[in-house]
């Protein structure tokens, strides 16, 4: 009976374990999401423009894979990933300057100073946009200091 409770015991612990693992898991990105909802990078800087990407042009960055209209962009951003990628890993950049970390809305982006910005929304972008200069820098230190980015 000793031995039973022994038993049931360190199978409890085990399924403990097992479970903590599982919910420790999925608050991780793993390898092969889809960055930025397919929008290719590079196309912000060439074309002005929010550009979905393809499948058929992908490159594997950050534990995510990018998408891209065409080969030529592919490479570019191969070349110089920290050139074209979005700041703080695509997240918001207004809710950056709040020590959150916001899924974006890639239709809503600014190029300042040859770094592309993403925002969840039009709303938050309108907030961010009232002091972009000290927007950044906020969100920069909070960026390195709390979530050890670059």
């Amino acid at each position: 009976m000793k031995s039973m409770n022994c038993l049931c015991m360190k199978l409890s612990l085990a399924i403990v374990l097992f479970a903590g693992t599982i919910v420790i898991m999925s608050g991780i990105a793993h390898a092969g999401d889809i960055a930025i909802q397919g929008y290719d990078a590079v196309a912000y800087f060439k074309d002005s423009k929010a550009l979905k990407g393809s499948e058929a042009f992908t490159v594997p960055w950050h534990n995510m894979t990018w998408q891209f209209l065409s080969k030529e962009n592919k490479e570019l951003f191969a070349a110089s990933q920290e050139k074209y990628a979005p700041q703080y890993d695509g997240f918001c950049a207004w809710a950056m300057t709040e020590s959150r970390k916001a899924i974006t809305d890639p239709e809503v982006w600014k190029i300042v100073d040859g770094k592309l910005y993403l925002n969840c929304s039009r709303a938050a972008y309108e907030k961010w946009s009232e002091d972009i200069p000290g927007n950044i820098k906020k969100a920069d230190d909070i960026w390195i200091n709390v979530y050890g980015g670059k």
